[in-house]
């Protein structure tokens, strides 16, 4: 079955960086879309970025230009780069992927202080 295992959350002061990985399983991870969510305390799921199986790649305005997602196909793995943190990027944040429905991981914590 389709397993999502998110980790590299934490407690990171503002402008700091932080890497999260994602070990996917279950599935053809190199021919599937990745995704990266968050969801905030209150505040609705959030699409923050995706990434084809080439490797090209979108995201949510709120974090262009400071994030960036990537994938390793050899190891079933997307990261998510994120630089310049703000206190407003405070979430739990999920890797996600469509494979007939929506899967998604635990998630990893983060938490940028101000």
């Amino acid at each position: 079955q389709v397993q999502l295992v998110e980790s590299g959350g934490g407690l990171v002061q503002a402008g700091g960086s932080l890497r999260l990985s994602c070990a996917a399983s279950g599935f053809d991870f190199s021919i599937y879309n990745m995704n990266w969510y968050r969801q905030a305390p209150g505040r609705p799921r959030e699409w923050v970025a995706t990434v084809a199986p080439g490797g090209d790649a979108g995201y949510a305005e709120s974090v262009k230009g400071r994030f960036t997602i990537s994938r390793d196909n050899a190891k079933n793995t997307v990261y998510l780069q994120m630089n310049s943190l703000k206190p407003e990027d405070t979430a739990v944040y999920q890797c996600d992927v469509w494979v007939n429905r929506d899967y998604w991981g635990q998630g990893t914590q983060v938490t940028v202080s101000s």
